[in-house]
């Protein structure tokens, strides 16, 4: 009886221990809501730490072909992601066209982009931080010119 609660409470601390590590980033927070009658839902919440993870499982041939087909714009994306980490709260886009309106900010460390149009919305919320981790890797994996 005591060699099952030792493996359970050892369990249980791997388990707290891998969703502490998980989650530490933050989540990527995806919302789509459609407002007109047989409309889509979605909701989706991703641990942040979870992108640079699959990053590293994708093949090398993968990463050439993005690599090579962004070659001028991985450098400077990353240099971006960068920047923007000195301003964890600045408006950078904000466009109001009547009906529709978008707004491109940082806020609290994270990229936030919301859009409004008669009949749906979309949020989209994403760690400074994993942006920047996936831009590394993805200059880190640029042929070489």
């Amino acid at each position: 009886m005591l060699f099952l609660a030792k493996a359970a409470l050892g369990l249980g601390g791997t388990i707290v221990l891998a969703g502490a590590y998980t989650f530490h980033e933050g989540v990527i927070r995806v919302d789509v809501d459609e407002s007109r009658a047989g409309g889509s839902h979605v909701h989706m919440w991703v641990p942040a730490a979870a992108v640079p993870m699959a990053l590293h499982i994708v093949p090398k041939r993968h990463f050439m072909y993005t690599s090579e087909h962004g070659r001028d714009f991985v450098p400077l994306a990353y240099a971006i992601v960068k920047e923007l980490k000195k301003f964890p709260d600045a408006e950078l886009i904000e466009v109001d066209d009547g009906t529709q309106h978008v707004r491109i900010r940082t806020h609290e460390g994270k990229l936030q982009i919301d859009e409004t149009e008669p009949g749906q919305d979309v949020h989209l919320l994403i760690p400074l931080s994993t942006l920047e981790d996936v831009t590394s890797q993805l200059e880190a994996n640029a042929p070489s010119a």
